[in-house]
């Protein structure tokens, strides 16, 4: 390795970073906050459309290196619905000792699949 293609590679992995950080957004649905990027898929909790349909998020928290105070302005995030559907089953035991009680229940859990098509500024 000369001296010269040691320092275009530090070159080309700083521009790699400089890239990455720029795809990167934190956003905020359902409650919760997702890390993510271009081409990403993802389960949130359910939001309203049919499969195909595209979204526009915009609680965007995060975006490159700009922090939201708590939102990125001017920030959104184009997504895709790829599935509207349910969760596993999550049982639930109520149990008392010494009293012949005892309850099951189950829950399921409404999601909705997305890709993330676009992150915008």
């Amino acid at each position: 390795m000369t001296f010269s293609s040691f320092f275009d590679n530090i070159a080309l992995t700083r521009n790699y970073i400089n890239n990455l950080k720029n795809m990167l957004a934190v956003i905020k649905t359902g409650g919760k906050q997702y890390l993510i990027k271009e081409g990403d898929k993802l389960k949130v909790e359910k939001l309203e459309g049919n499969e195909g349909d595209t979204l526009k998020l915009d609680n965007v928290l995060l975006l490159g290196e700009k922090m939201g105070a708590p939102l990125v302005e001017g920030a959104s995030v184009e997504a895709k619905i790829l599935r509207q559907g349910k969760s596993d089953k999550v049982r639930v035991v109520k149990y008392k000792p010494k009293t012949r009680y005892k309850k099951v229940t189950g829950h399921k859990q409404f999601f909705t699949e997305l890709e993330i098509l676009k992150i915008s500024a």
